[in-house]
């Protein structure tokens, strides 16, 4: 009987990877909580794990006492001197018990603890060596679908690809192979729960250093990662070697290198873009292929101004705003995009405001907070109105209409903003562009429509 326990844990130690040291510990707690239901938690015991023997042994300890009160703690002068003559009131003596006299129920109370605790251990390892693969690639086999997303079988456990981890309009079916990044890793109850996800921007980053020699080994670093998954991709890169060009190391020859990736992102088309600690040539690089006239840059509110041609508003600003959008996050500025002309006729205004502020001497901060932002807007207001800016008298009032009139602008030219031509759609507008509109002006510029894809 004691070498087929000590060859079941060494067997089990070997096939389920737990601890040997912490298999018996387990064994003997098992058979410790077995004896104390049975006969209570009054009784002193000791369990122990006899290595020779290969058995479980355990002892009941009792006192001996002058007059016993409790069988099951004490014991008589008498009876404790049969086992040892020398024995004297108030001595503890030790007794080993019949592990078999636990009976049926505690036998199978000590079995279903240890397998608990089998599991436990399991679920820790597993937990432990899922954990220490956090931000890494895993491939694993589609099991089924719930409330939370697609469940992953991973081998040794299962993982859970949430809705919003998810690359849009990509469909799986029972027993698909996938491969996701592995995002957290928590403990629960019925084992570690791993969350993974497609749509990272760091799953890019992982697919680039799986694919690309040189950004596995650092000669290429990528600076940055900007998504819309499933759709299209900005990834900045910079070669720490000189004799290294950063994207043709991460394109390839023929473009062996990104197309893996394009075909594992389900044709997500990746744009590689040279990072620079210049913040307007990075912006300019970012926003390719458009082509960029000039670029002004607030560094105190992280804001770029961008002049294109007329006829490169649509490249440079993209289909849904795509591309503005994830220049603007793959630099963490705020981007706005304005024509030429629309850019002439802006500091043509300006200009003229910051003239009519001079005249009145009143910062032309004062006439914005008032919400004054062109000279038609301050020819066509009254008096009264006017006197709602900051710093403003009748007479400075008088100055400025004498001003407007010797800038010589008409009534037609002084018409309200309202009512003059629109101008061409700027960054901040993207987000609030319809999606039609966009698709208007992507046809008349000759581009693809999200339909033509389709």
């Amino acid at each position: 009987m004691g070498s087929e326990l000590k060859k079941a844990i060494d067997q089990i130690s070997k096939d389920r990877g737990i601890d040997r040291d912490l298999l018996i510990d387990t064994l003997e707690e098992a058979v410790r909580s077995s004896v104390a239901r049975k006969y209570g938690d009054a009784m002193d015991i000791e369990v122990n794990y006899n290595e020779e023997a290969g058995e479980i042994e355990v002892y009941q300890f009792k006192v001996v006492a002058a007059e016993v009160e409790d069988e099951i703690s004490e014991i008589t002068l008498e009876e404790a001197q049969a086992h040892d003559p020398n024995v004297q009131i108030d001595d503890e003596m030790g007794f080993k018990l019949k592990v078999e006299d636990l009976g049926r129920i505690a036998a199978q109370s000590a079995k279903q603890v240890i397998i608990q605790r089998m599991r436990d251990a399991e679920q820790e390892i597993i937990f432990d060596e899922f954990k220490n693969r956090l931000h890494e690639i895993v491939s694993g086999i589609i099991q089924r679908r719930d409330r939370s997303g697609w469940i992953i079988n991973l081998g040794r456990t299962e993982a859970v690809l949430p809705k919003n981890e998810q690359i849009p309009r990509e469909r799986y079916k029972r027993g698909d192979r996938v491969q996701a990044f592995i995002i957290d890793v928590q403990k629960e109850s019925r084992g570690p729960q791993v969350t993974v996800s497609r749509s990272h921007p760091d799953y890019m980053t992982a697919l680039f250093k799986r694919e690309v020699p040189e950004v596995d080994d650092a000669t290429v670093k990528i600076m940055g990662v900007a998504r819309d998954p499933g759709l299209r991709a900005k990834v900045a890169v910079n070669s720490t070697d000189r004799d290294v060009d950063p994207v043709g190391a991460c394109v390839g020859i023929r473009g062996s290198r990104i197309q893996n990736i394009v075909q594992e992102l389900r044709g997500e088309r990746i744009d590689i873009v040279v990072w620079s600690p210049d913040i307007a040539k990075y912006a300019q690089n970012a926003l390719s292929p458009a082509v960029i006239t000039r670029i002004t840059v607030d560094e105190e509110e992280k804001i770029l101004e961008v002049v294109v041609p007329d006829d490169q508003l649509t490249v440079a600003i993209g289909r849904k705003g795509q591309n503005v959008k994830l220049a603007s996050r793959l630099l963490g500025w705020k981007i706005d995009v304005f024509t030429e002309s629309r850019y002439g006729e802006m500091n043509a205004a300006s200009k003229g405001m910051d003239q009519l502020a001079s005249v009145a001497e009143i910062p032309v901060e004062n006439f914005i907070s008032a919400g004054f932002e062109t000279i038609s807007q301050i020819a066509n207001a009254s008096e009264e109105i006017l006197m709602s800016i900051s710093g403003m008298t009748p007479s400075k009032v008088s100055d400025i209409k004498s001003a407007i009139m010797l800038l010589g602008m008409s009534d037609d030219e002084s018409a309200p903003a309202e009512e003059q031509e629109p101008v061409e759609t700027v960054a901040e507008e993207i987000e609030d562009t319809s999606e039609e509109a966009v698709i208007e002006e992507a046809t008349e510029s000759g581009e693809e429509t999200p339909e033509d894809e389709q």
